[in-house]
């Protein structure tokens, strides 16, 4: 499925209407480059389920959980891991069977981590349709 979205507003939505689907043990790996609306999809996608706190990127810690809403939101950012063997060492993939949601931005980074049944995510700018424009590719 491919959305098209003219403001972080638009994105915000779209990432919300997939959340209130979302089931426990899902996992959606998010990419799209620097400045192309990954924490401002998370956002959108944490309000889906549920959830009323603020929403960062969680750059640094690598994971942020949020167990407020619906579902627990396993809200990770691998941008500062080298390959899925960091991925595996720090017992990440433990949270994708914890009984939440997790949302893994910079995904391709851990690709081979990810199981089978993993919903993909791309964000593409497109400046030839505006500044403000985004493609989500949902797959």
């Amino acid at each position: 499925m491919t959305f098209e979205s003219f403001s972080t507003d638009d994105t915000q939505k779209i990432a919300k209407n997939l959340a209130e689907n979302a089931q426990a043990g899902h996992i959606y790996a998010l990419d799209g480059e620097l400045g192309a609306g990954k924490t401002a999809f998370s956002k959108g996608f944490a309000k889906g389920l549920g959830i009323t706190r603020d929403i960062s990127s969680p750059t640094f810690a690598i994971i942020n959980e949020y167990t407020c809403g619906r579902l627990p939101l396993y809200h990770f950012d691998v941008y500062r891991l080298q390959s899925s063997d960091d991925f595996f060492d720090a017992g990440l993939d433990d949270y994708f069977y914890a009984g939440g949601v997790s949302l893994i931005e910079w995904s391709q980074i851990v690709k081979d981590a990810l199981p089978p049944h993993t919903t993909y995510i791309k964000i593409e700018k497109d400046f030839e349709k505006g500044e403000n424009f985004r493609r989500v590719i949902i797959c």
